[in-house]
This record gives C-alpha cells, structure tokens and sequence, in this order.
C-alpha cells in the first residue's frame, strides 16, 4: 500500500508541470567543462514496442531515427514488454520487434508480464520466471541474451539485483527523461523544452565534477522517451533538436556525430553507464529518487 501511494503522489506532482529554472553556468562551472570530452545523447525508449495497426508509433520512431535533419541513422536501445498484450505479446509487437533489430537497434529487458509489473513485488520464482521468458523472447530475435535491463517505475533492490546478475543483465537507468510515460488521455508535453533544459542543467554540474565516464571519446548521457506515447513518436524530430539546442544553452559541446550511429559503440557507452552495485548513488530525473528513499525507510 506505501509503494501504491506513493506512486500516485508522484503522478499528481508530475501532472502538476512544476518545472524549475535551468542552474546557472558559472565561470568555475564553465572553465572546468573545458577539460571534459564533449558529450553524445544516449537515446532509449522504454514500454514497446507499439502493437497498434494504425498510425504505430513505434514504426514511426524508427523512421525518424532512420531519417531526420539532426543526423541520419541513429540507433537507440528498446526497453521491451516482450508479454505485454498491447506490445510484444502481440504478433504486429513481434514484428516490429524485428524491424528495431534490423534497423541495428538494441533490444533490451523491460518486462515479461502482461502488465507493467514491478519486479519488487514477485517473489523469486515469478521474477526468475519472467526475466529467463523476456530473455528468450529477445534472444530468438537478437540470437543473444540481453544485457540491458530497465527495472519497471526505475525500482530495484539487492534482490532484484542480483536476480537480474544472474540473468546477465545490467541496470541502466537515465540522465534526462522526456516525461512522456503518460500513453492514454492527454500526452501531450507544451513544456519538453524547459523540461529537458532544466535536466541538463544538473547532469552539465555532474559533468562539470568529472563524474560520468567518457567512453570512446564521448561522454554519453542517457536519454528517455516512449516510443509507445504517439505525441513522442509524432515529434521525435523536435526532441532530437530540442536536446542539440538545450546543449548550446547548458555550455556542453556536442560530439561531432551527437547521438549513436553504431550499435556496437552504442552497446559499450550504455554498458559503461549501467548501474555497479546497490550501493551506488544513482540520479534520476524529477521525484524519482525522492520515491525510492522515501520507500526504503
């Protein structure tokens, strides 16, 4: 019942579109951003693949990382439903499932239920169930395992750690978030530019401290969207757009391709960035981590 209440209270503080101003730059701020890499947006997208048969908007997502006017080609990491009924438990989810593949996307673990279930809640052998049932479905598409894992509502414990060690998969959670999880009634988003600029903001400080890692010569900072939300998917171009300007904005310099064009570089910047233990502090974007202390006391 705490973890059920406090999942509303963060839906009604999300709804209520309280968006901070961005943290100034300052000259200290500034001066040490010139001694780190430049960055590259690191895009993921949880909760599909789409199972609609009209206008799918995770078709359309793949379209538009395919082709658009910031840089062609653009591979990101899927978060799957692989059971959902209205996602991959569907044959339409399936096959685009296999289009994401071939496009030289990541297909990565989300779920393995017909809902959206927190893995916190099952006991042992349901997670142990569902996570080997989401992995095979993967790896029958991919021939391998996945080695990403994105824990429903971003919730995990040394338990459901160590379950998804044991499956081969690693945490990845997000440095900004589109605040697009809302997929019925109003989706829409009229404050994703402030609300990706404030995000940048603080990740541009941790930046600024030395504390994500540079890989491959790039810095990757982890993007979210739902490829399932059709205001997304019908605007992915402007986001794309929106995160290049909001760096501008921020002080951070781009890398000269800013966002993923290779899978397998794609792979190591998301691996480098996955979550090392249960001791480690993480940064989540909006209340989210206020939720999860808040729910381990």
């Amino acid at each position: 019942m705490k973890l059920i209440a406090l999942l509303l209270a963060t839906l009604l503080i999300s709804l209520s579109g309280c968006i901070g101003a961005p943290v100034a730059l300052t000259p200290q701020t500034a001066q040490r951003l010139q001694s780190q890499a430049p960055i590259r947006f690191l895009l993921t997208f949880d909760d599909g693949p789409s199972a609609s048969g009209y206008a799918n908007p995770s078709r359309s997502v793949i379209q538009d990382l395919a082709h658009n006017p910031v840089l062609p080609g653009i591979k990101a990491i899927f978060f799957l439903q692989t059971q959902a009924w209205r996602s991959g438990g569907s044959p339409r989810g399936r096959k685009t499932m296999e289009r994401e593949h071939a496009a030289g996307h990541i297909l990565a673990f989300h779920t393995a239920t017909r809902w959206h279930s927190n893995h916190r809640l099952m006991n042992d052998e349901d997670l142990a169930q569902t996570l080997s049932l989401g992995a095979a479905s993967i790896a029958s598409i991919t021939g391998t395992a996945p080695s990403l894992v994105r824990p429903p509502f971003w919730n995990y414990d040394k338990r459901t750690f160590a379950a998804y060690q044991r499956h081969g998969m690693h945490i990845l959670l997000t440095d900004l978030s589109a605040n697009d999880g809302k997929i019925w009634g109003f989706n829409a988003s009229p404050r994703r530019r402030a609300n990706l600029l404030r995000q940048l903001s603080l990740v541009r400080e941790r930046i600024a401290l030395g504390e994500l890692p540079t890989v491959d010569g790039v810095i990757p900072v982890v993007v979210t969207f739902h490829d399932i939300n059709r205001y997304s998917a019908r605007h992915l171009p402007e986001y794309l757009q929106i995160l290049m300007d909001s760096a501008q904005a921020n002080g951070l310099q781009t890398a000269a391709a800013p966002f993923y064009t290779d899978r397998a570089t794609l792979e190591r910047a998301a691996l480098a960035r996955t979550v090392k233990g249960t001791n480690e502090v993480v940064h989540l974007p909006g209340v989210w981590n206020w939720v999860w202390d808040a729910d381990a006391h």
